[in-house]
């Protein structure tokens, strides 16, 4: 699936009442929230399973990351911003990054300093 289909899909699922609204607090509520749970499971993973990756493991994080990406689509689709050029956009960023030796650093405007 692309990333532009996926977002239109959102669109149909979304049953938070602010899609006519740009109320996008809640949708980046829901991001941070999801993101927490992530960083909870990885805790989990390195507390309970001393690190080792079960598949039952690999199934939740997936759909935790899902509903990451769930939660930027959305907001992605309330600022009309193309999904798809979003992902293109970001990745030529980190390549370009890579090939100027920047891929560490701080700052999205890395390329010129």
């Amino acid at each position: 699936m692309h990333f532009g289909e996926y977002l239109k899909k959102t669109r149909l699922t979304d049953s938070s009442n602010c899609s006519t609204d740009p109320n996008y607090l809640y949708y980046v509520l829901g991001l941070c929230g999801e993101t927490g749970e992530v960083a909870e499971k990885i805790k989990k993973l390195l507390r309970d399973n001393k690190g080792v990756i079960t598949e039952e493991f690999r199934q939740a994080l997936k759909k935790e990351l899902g509903d990451i990406q769930w939660y930027s689509a959305r907001i992605a689709d309330l600022f009309d911003i193309d999904y798809d050029d979003m992902a293109e956009t970001n990745i030529n960023k980190l390549l370009k990054r890579k090939e100027m030796n920047l891929i560490h650093g701080n700052g999205d405007e890395r390329e010129n300093e």
